[in-house]
């Protein structure tokens, strides 16, 4: 059974499209990852899910029930844990826990126990009378993650759950998101522009791009597609006339371009590396560096989207200026 089912889901904002028809299914107990730059449109896909936006077109069942007709019903079965900050600062953990659980309905005593029972699970029993303004960093997204759950939701959203926390922090809440999936069984909609956190924790991913599903699948099968091993060249110069040498070598089976940069995607790389040496000095091209590596999910984004996703974020998306305009007024 699916707890989410998508199809042909848009969002307008005036002239600027930000999510463009997508289509995606997701399973119970599944972590489906949305990986693409900020501005992709993620979290506006993450918003028409969970109620907080009416879509321009298309439909979107969760939990079973219809997104514009049931949205009491949708809510009732869902947490969320929003990409900013959504804690009161002057309450303790355990005050904020308790007044998300009122908003709720739940009675004093269903209500203190579920309390009790999501700060063990994310191990803050000990920190539960403490301010929220005292936390770290990692606390209070624990604490977002234990008021996602308050309500027993069937499926779970986490927008960008780590985003600005250091490596050792990112991999603790990693372990908790897969704890939660494993013991709670509960569905989690991922979204992130971590290649690593989308790789460690999802089942299956949608890469995004535009707000348009470029490919979905399971991170391997995605990195399959591309076929081999990929050869990285640094070039200093040349890298026009390289290209031109290389078109239709039939055991280059892709080439990507971006900045200084070319991606070849090859069979047996470490044995080719010469080989392309050999091109580049006939094509006149100055090379500065090679490295050799499997295929990563930022490869798979620059094979679908012709950039990566550092390039992505530069070039903005959500951040198109009639769209900042419009929600600076909402």
């Amino acid at each position: 059974m699916n707890s989410i089912v998508v199809e042909k889901l848009t969002k307008k904002f005036n002239n600027f499209t930000a999510v463009d028809g997508i289509s995606f299914e997701v399973e119970e107990g599944e972590v489906f990852g949305f990986l693409g730059p900020n501005g992709a449109g993620k979290t506006t896909t993450i918003n028409m899910l969970s109620t907080l936006l009416k879509p321009t077109s298309g439909r979107a069942e969760v939990a079973g029930f219809d997104v514009l007709t049931k949205m009491n019903e949708v809510r009732k079965n869902i947490g969320i844990v929003f990409q900013d900050p959504a804690l009161d600062n002057k309450l303790t953990g355990a005050e904020n826990l308790e007044f998300h659980a009122m908003m709720y309905g739940i009675g004093k005593e269903a209500r203190l126990k579920k309390i009790d029972e999501v700060l063990e699970f994310i191990e803050l029993t000990d920190k539960k009378d403490i301010l929220v303004e005292k936390y770290s960093g990692g606390m209070k997204r624990r604490l977002e993650i234990a008021r996602g759950l308050i309500q027993m939701p069937r499926v779970l959203f986490l927008d960008e759950p780590t985003l600005g926390l250091d490596a050792q922090t990112r991999r603790h809440i990693w372990d908790y998101i897969k704890k939660l999936n494993v013991e709670k069984k509960v569905a989690i909609i991922l979204t992130t522009h971590y290649m690593e956190e989308a790789d460690y924790l999802c089942d299956r991913i949608a890469i995004v791009d535009h707000g348009k599903i470029v490919a979905l699948g399971k991170p391997q099968e995605l990195k399959n597609t591309l076929g081999g091993d990929v050869i990285t060249l640094e070039l200093e110069e040349g890298k026009d006339g390289l290209i031109k040498k290389i078109e239709g070598t039939p055991w280059i089976k892709t080439v990507q371009s971006h900045e200084t940069f070319l991606d070849l995607t090859v069979e047996q790389g470490e044995k080719r590396i010469p080989d392309i040496v050999s091109l580049a000095r006939e094509a006149g091209a100055k090379i500065n560096s090679v490295g050799l590596h499997k295929p990563s999910l930022e490869d798979v984004f620059l094979h679908f989207t012709g950039k990566t996703i550092r390039e992505e974020e530069a070039s903005g998306g959500e951040a198109h200026p009639g769209f900042a305009r419009l929600m600076r007024k909402r």
